[in-house]
């Protein structure tokens, strides 16, 4: 005889998917500072930030049972010119670290390019399961391409716009473009076999 559920008994919840985990991470922090800023000013602000780093750290171990390479060297460059921010009491230092650290993905991965070395692949590989090495040849060089633009975006946006204008366009900003190019990039994907769950009869 089947077993029925009772209606009446608390439905379990479906737990959160490890990508939306991983996102959550990555931009929680942001938000945090964005809202700590706008609240008490960027010192505090700063200090919030760095805070959300190490709660971000601990989450990604707990939840995701590792911590990846990316959200290391975050947490590394916001320590350290977060630090400086608050010893010189200097925005400017805060503002650096996109620029370094948009800088080093885009010499990472358009050296690993120039040798024929799929370097996104060693750190994105775990999301893209099935994409063949030529797939991550042509992901490597365009996402190379993107964090070249966005360190260069970066610096005239510093240079010539308020710490708020800033502040505002990277967050919000960076993340509408990383959405809009991470899509523009799922034909790539597809093509160099990305397994999507859905099979062809």
């Amino acid at each position: 005889m089947e077993k029925q559920t009772d209606p009446s008994s608390p439905k379990k919840l479906r737990p959160a998917s490890p990508s939306f985990v991983k996102m959550a991470i990555d931009y929680a922090p942001l938000i945090v500072f964005f809202l700590a800023y706008k609240l008490t000013g960027f010192l505090i602000g700063t200090i919030v930030f760095m805070v959300s780093m190490v709660a971000a750290i601990a989450v990604s171990r707990y939840k995701l049972g590792r911590v990846s390479p990316t959200l290391w060297i975050s947490f590394v460059l916001i320590m350290f010119f977060g630090g400086l921010t608050i010893w010189f009491h200097d925005p400017h230092f805060i503002q650096l670290k996109p620029t370094i650290i948009y800088s080093f993905f885009a010499v990472m991965l358009l050296g690993g390019r120039l040798f024929k070395k799929p370097m996104l692949k060693y750190i994105m590989e775990d999301a893209f399961e099935g994409v063949t090495e030529k797939g991550w040849l042509i992901l490597t060089l365009n996402w190379g391409g993107f964090f070249l633009v966005m360190a260069l975006l970066n610096e005239y946006i510093r240079t010539h716009f308020s710490f708020d204008s800033w502040l505002s366009l990277k967050i919000w900003g960076a993340m509408i473009l990383s959405a809009l190019f991470g899509f523009a990039n799922m034909p790539v994907l597809i093509k160099n076999g990305l397994k999507t769950g859905i099979d062809k009869d």
